[in-house]
């Protein structure tokens, strides 16, 4: 039951996150002089709807959206006479730029307030995407097997002796910065060097500011992976028994510390939301992998069904900050899609405003008027593509999350 209810809430805060973002076009035309007509949350026949002033405010059967209809948006919109001096086409560039960048700003703002909320009650995880440094924080011997478990902490088999490491001269707070002559910035790497090296390997440590090398023979280590669905996994790996201190998973702030840690956390989210965003292309053969039989990638797309049953499960588990990171993580990715320079999204509009201002200004510095509007429709065919390359991407998607999902625990 408690599933059940996790995923129509997600589902109605994505609503309310697409509502919201609508009421930043809709609240920064009415504060430009734009009329705005309509504002409606869903689609298809209307449930509900009242007027206020010159808006039409209402709910729609399809809770699939939004939008919110200002006048003028094109030269191709239907326009009484009288309203025609506030047509949004005929405004000046800014007052263009503003109006449509506010969408999504709604959404970088809300994702903010949540940020805000999560780190005040449960602490940021730690996103950075800098390299910590494989300063050796423990030398311990190797256990024959490691168990782990999604539930629990892992259980290693007792051992004995120094370990490889250790036999080789290795110390806590040594830096390792080479592995078989290969530059390490990251700890992460030293243990997918060393599991993958078929023999003896050598490291170069820094030491107190001195380069120490030395050679380490692996030794053999049994990996078994208790998965939340009941399976198990065994690994067999290599292992020269030492360990590091990553930073802590969470960052937990006193009173209003947890101001400057949301900035932070939110760059560097902006930063992994980016290159989320700029990987997408790359996603549709892991997204086929997963619908054609194959093992479904962590770090592919979801669709809102697939956020939605996400949702349901972290609130099924009473995970509350993973349900609303998982909404914080949506809402930027929202607003940062809709910024990419192309119809029909916002950022496509923005970038025609560009146009028509660059354009105009080169005109007048040869001493000719102004052009007129961009013809939309010599845009169309271009429009079309990208509407049919994104409907493709989201039934991909949506058949992936369908019969492949992603499970989070």
């Amino acid at each position: 039951m408690s599933f059940a209810l996790g995923v129509v809430l997600f589902a109605a805060a994505l609503l309310l996150s697409v509502a919201w973002h609508e009421c930043g076009h809709m609240w920064a035309a009415q504060a430009t002089g734009m009329k705005v007509r309509r504002y409606f949350v869903g689609f298809g026949p209307t449930v509900w709807s009242t007027r206020k002033g010159e808006t039409e405010y209402g709910i729609k059967a399809l809770p699939l959206g939004g939008f919110c209809d200002i006048a003028g948006m094109t030269p191709y919109d239907e326009i009484a006479d009288e309203d025609r001096p506030r047509a949004m086409y005929l405004q000046k560039p800014w007052k263009r730029l503003v109006v449509l960048f506010a969408g999504p700003a709604q959404n970088f703002i809300l994702g903010f307030a949540l940020v805000v909320v999560v780190g005040a009650i449960w602490g940021l995880p730690n996103i950075s995407q800098d390299p910590v440094p494989a300063t050796v924080s423990q030398v311990t011997c190797v256990p024959d097997q490691t168990t782990y478990s999604a539930d629990a902490e892992p259980v290693s088999t007792p051992c004995s002796g120094t370990g490889p490491a250790g036999a080789a001269g290795m110390q806590a707070g040594d830096t390792i910065v080479a592995v078989n002559g290969r530059s390490v910035s990251d700890y992460s790497e030293v243990s997918t060097l060393i599991t993958e090296a078929t023999g003896p390997v050598a490291l170069t440590v820094d030491r107190a500011g001195q380069s120490v090398d030395m050679t380490l023979d692996p030794q053999p280590s049994t990996v078994v992976i208790n998965q939340s669905d009941g399976t198990t996994t065994t690994e067999q790996t290599r292992k020269v028994g030492i360990t590091f201190s990553p930073p802590p998973a969470l960052t937990h702030y006193d009173g209003l510390a947890v101001i400057p840690g949301a900035f932070v956390f939110t760059g560097d989210l902006f930063v992994a939301t980016w290159d989320a965003l700029l990987s997408l292309p790359s996603k549709v053969s892991a997204l086929w992998t997963a619908v054609t039989g194959g093992e479904r990638a962590a770090d592919t797309p979801v669709s809102v069904y697939g956020a939605s049953v996400m949702g349901g499960q972290a609130a099924e588990r009473g995970a509350w900050s993973m349900f609303l990171m998982l909404l914080i993580s949506i809402n930027f990715f929202l607003g940062l899609f809709n910024l990419v320079p192309l119809l029909p999204l916002d950022g496509g509009h923005m970038a025609i405003v560009g146009y028509e201002k660059g354009r105009n200004t080169v005109r007048r510095w040869f001493g000719r008027a102004a052009a007129g509007p961009v013809d939309y429709l010599k845009l169309m065919p271009i429009t079309y593509a990208v509407v049919v390359v994104m409907g493709g991407f989201m039934v991909l998607t949506l058949t992936a999350d369908i019969i492949n999902p992603i499970k989070i625990f």
